[in-house]
């Protein structure tokens, strides 16, 4: 894992639970969790941090290879740089945010029962099914589900880009707006891509609102494209 093990501090400290700094490279790789080092919560490694939680956040690591799905420096989280794969992918439909918002909302359900979530904070989490680290911010948090907006670290960090952990997150729902393709009924079982998508990857779920092109999409699952 030379990518990683590069951006590292490099002091073999042990304090981690590895005698090297590479070695704790093969845990992040696994993880996708950089958590263990002390000497990346250190103001003088803060730069450190934040290029290893990039990484982390826009590459897919598995077996030898290290995959880029980096958002264009153009893209303000709403997907509409991202040239869609719908038609090649055998998606049913593209979905965009609802008129006025960044990104397709998403419901988040986090297993560690994360408590003090409030609106405005931004989360990291990994959605259980996907390989990618994802960041949000929270527009709502009701009995434990979390409705967010999907965003870069490039557009965080211009905030000051402090953000809670919560680990991995069942996704429960999408609601946003049809922007390509066929607009679906209530009921039906449907493949979509999400516009945000980093993967570019076809989704599923059950349509259970349909108002115009307004969608709300349940029962999702993320292994579709496996």
């Amino acid at each position: 894992m030379p990518d990683i093990s590069k951006m590292l501090p490099g002091y073999n400290c042990g304090e981690c639970g590895h005698r090297q700094c590479k070695d704790y490279a093969e845990e992040i790789r696994s993880l996708q969790d950089a958590g263990k080092c002390p000497y990346l919560e250190l103001e003088r490694f803060a730069d450190t941090k934040a290029e290893i939680q990039e990484f982390l956040a826009t590459h897919v690591i598995a077996d030898d290879r290290v995959e880029d799905f980096s958002l264009p420096v153009s893209c303000k989280g709403c997907g509409e740089s991202i040239i869609s794969l719908a038609d090649e992918r055998g998606a049913d439909f593209s979905l965009g945010p609802i008129p006025g918002e960044p990104s397709c909302r998403e419901d988040l359900y986090p297993f560690a029962r994360t408590r003090g979530i409030k609106p405005g904070d931004v989360l990291r989490y990994r959605a259980l099914g996907c390989p990618v680290i994802h960041f949000a911010r929270v527009m709502s948090y009701n009995s434990g589900i979390a409705t967010v907006h999907l965003a870069g670290p490039h557009q965080l960090e211009r905030d000051g880009f402090s953000y809670k952990d919560v680990g991995i997150c069942m996704v429960t729902g999408f609601e946003g707006s049809v922007n390509r393709g066929r607009i679906p009924n209530v009921g039906e079982t449907v493949k979509f891509l999400p516009s945000h998508c980093r993967m570019q990857q076809v989704h599923s779920g059950v349509i259970v609102l349909s108002e115009g092109k307004k969608l709300r999409i349940e029962g999702i699952d993320l292994k579709i494209w496996r």
